[in-house]
């Protein structure tokens, strides 16, 4: 049995990594990520995920792991900005208030599927302009849901959350080793 990433985040690769776990290839699934008119965060994180997982092309016996994120502001979806300007939008829109992230981690063996969700909130403080010119000037909001990476700079800016650290960088990690077990992956046996 093989572990296929179905991502092309560094970011779930370093996190997969804390669990000791090196995937024997990465594929990054290849999938319309636009939202269904009215599809909201939770559903929209699920279906995302599922997708992925279901693109990647797999071996019956392997297991393919893939996950999305995304940042809630309320029933609003704020996926990969566009542009600085976009990240900016979404900067401004989170400053001083709570969000959610929603990210749902899809694990498929041939037809068999096992999936978990978790939802966090986080607040942001407010953020002033010279915050915000900063934060974009360094390029970190690029490809991260909401305009912002809780595991890097933006750190600064959450001075409270509730929920899953590494669900909000990604790939949350008590949950995805939960699926690898539960799906035969020798996750803490020895030499594994």
């Amino acid at each position: 049995m093989r572990l296929i990433l179905g991502s092309a985040s560094p970011r779930r690769q370093e996190l997969l990594a804390r669990l000791g776990v090196v995937p024997d290839a990465v594929r990054p699934a290849d999938i319309d990520e636009t939202p269904a008119t009215g599809e909201l965060p939770r559903p929209y994180t699920e279906r995302m995920a599922r997708e992925k997982a279901a693109a990647v092309d797999a071996a019956p016996e392997d297991l393919v792991l893939a996950a999305d994120t995304t940042v809630a502001a309320g029933r609003r979806i704020l996926g990969k900005p566009a542009d600085a300007d976009e990240a900016r939008a979404f900067l401004e829109l989170l400053s001083g208030r709570r969000h959610r992230v929603v990210t749902a981690v899809a694990l498929r063996r041939g037809d068999r599927l096992w999936q978990r969700r978790v939802d966090s909130a986080v607040k942001m403080k407010r953020l002033s302009e010279v915050e915000i010119r900063a934060y974009l000037a360094s390029g970190e909001w690029q490809g991260k849901a909401g305009g912002y990476a809780i595991q890097g700079r933006a750190e600064a800016f959450v001075p409270w959350m509730q929920g899953s650290y590494s669900g909000v960088m990604g790939l949350p990690l008590a949950e995805t080793a939960a699926l690898l077990q539960g799906a035969g992956w020798p996750l803490w046996e020895a030499g594994a």
